[in-house]
């Protein structure tokens, strides 16, 4: 039978808050993010034209953005019933433009082509809204240019940026002194529990629904994902040999380089159907392969689009790769988290790490890394895999980068 604590019931109250709020905005699970937004819907004089969304990782930043979004264009502010609700929801709404990248970075190309568009007035509703999901993708060209229309934007127009904070490095000073805050925090286990289980697509029960948001650490993008495949509980489950191999040095090495091409094979695998149709796509418009009058002049400048092509393609892989070596990365230092607080006594009765374990399944397996190591090796531990999720950001080869962190665990382990 499960202990009931303060903070347990807390955090359920909190979960059933989010269930009760009307229409859309129920998805939210944090009432400081719900309470804010709604208000600006409700009230014209509590409404801005920028608005800036930050949180870590699968806080439900991105969610919340394109709740707002919804509740702008709906009638009735967000019933999540009308035909406004149901177009915003799949994402074919004439009056919000979603503006994402695939790649590595966001450019300015495409950044004045959401411009251009949102310099139109709204067709069908009260607003015409831009979501930027990666505004930490911006590049310095694509923030200038985004920066203009967020200093002066057009009528009946507002901008909702998404970035992971507020820090220079994730968003530039200038747009983020121009937007609204919202800060939305990691959701509690049973807040992600209860956005799994009141989404009916993913048919799970109870005890589906606890363990994903467990271990997906408040990020509920990964407790869907880690819920509804396979393949993603397989993945999880061959990063976690990691920390358990640094003591077979050999062995360690040969994981690395499997870890890395794997994630590059299934990037490749994933993205070959859409990489296909694009070079078809361009080909028929560039009229590669035709004949007759006219057709070599038409073709002339086909080698420098299909390069281009070629990068961007190329680009939208190392992203993938990068992507799932970055979660792989986060479940080894959640590993090493729930051993580190058991190393320095910080636990239960029962000998649970405070605030639960990040990996309640590898229980034994963090017991006996404590037992091994120091609460001080294992923090360096966590350090150097956060330093390697940080490496991988700065085009450092993920072979190199995977190598240099698994010699760092092998020394603050006292292997090597």
């Amino acid at each position: 039978m499960t202990e009931t604590t303060p903070a347990t019931t807390a955090a359920t109250t909190r979960a059933t808050a989010a269930e009760d709020a009307p229409g859309v905005f129920g998805r939210i699970t944090a009432e400081s993010v719900r309470r804010p937004l709604q208000r600006a819907v409700e009230d014209p004089q509590a409404m801005t034209h920028s608005w800036l969304f930050t949180g870590p990782p699968g806080s439900g930043r991105s969610i919340a953005a394109k709740v707002f979004a919804t509740a702008l264009v709906c009638p009735h502010g967000g019933c999540g019933e009308c035909e406004q609700c149901r177009s915003a929801a799949a994402g074919t709404h004439p009056d919000i433009l979603w503006v994402s990248t695939t790649g590595v970075v966001l450019t300015v190309d495409e950044i004045r082509g959401a411009i251009h568009e949102a310099a139109n007035m709204p067709t069908v509703a009260r607003w015409r809204v831009v979501v930027v999901e990666d505004a930490d993708r911006l590049n310095d060209a694509a923030a200038n240019a985004l920066l203009k229309s967020v200093e002066e934007p057009p009528a009946r127009t507002v901008f909702l940026l998404c970035a992971p904070s507020t820090d220079p490095s994730d968003i530039a000073i200038t747009l983020r002194s121009r937007c609204r805050h919202v800060y939305v925090p990691t959701p509690s286990p049973a807040a992600v529990k209860g956005v799994l289980l009141s989404d009916a697509t993913l048919g799970l029960n109870e005890t589906q629904a606890q363990w994903a948001a467990d271990v997906s650490a408040g990020h509920i993008g990964r407790a869907r994902h880690l819920a509804s495949d396979e393949a993603a509980r397989t993945k999880r489950a061959t990063a976690l040999k990691l920390p358990q191999l640094v003591y077979e040095p050999n062995a360690l090495y040969r994981f690395t380089s499997e870890l890395v091409k794997k994630a590059e094979e299934e990037a490749a695998s994933e993205l070959e159907k859409l990489d296909q149709r694009e070079r078809e796509e361009l080909e028929s418009s560039l009229g590669v392969g035709a004949k007759g009058k006219g057709a070599a002049k038409a073709q002339r400048g086909a080698s420098g689009r299909m390069k281009e092509l070629e990068k961007e393609q190329k680009n939208r892989r190392t992203r993938r790769t990068r992507d799932s070596l970055d979660l792989a990365l986060i479940d080894i230092a959640g590993l090493y988290r729930d051993a580190m607080l058991q190393a320095a006594g910080a636990v239960d009765g029962d000998g649970v790490p405070v605030g639960g374990h990040q990996h309640p399944d590898m229980a034994a397996t963090s017991k006996e890394l404590a037992r091994r190591n120091s609460a001080s090796a294992m923090m360096s531990c966590i350090d150097a895999v956060m330093e390697c999720r940080e490496v991988l950001g700065y085009n450092v080869r993920p072979e190199v980068a995977l190598d240099a962190m698994a010699g760092r665990l092998q020394q603050c382990c006292g292997v090597a």
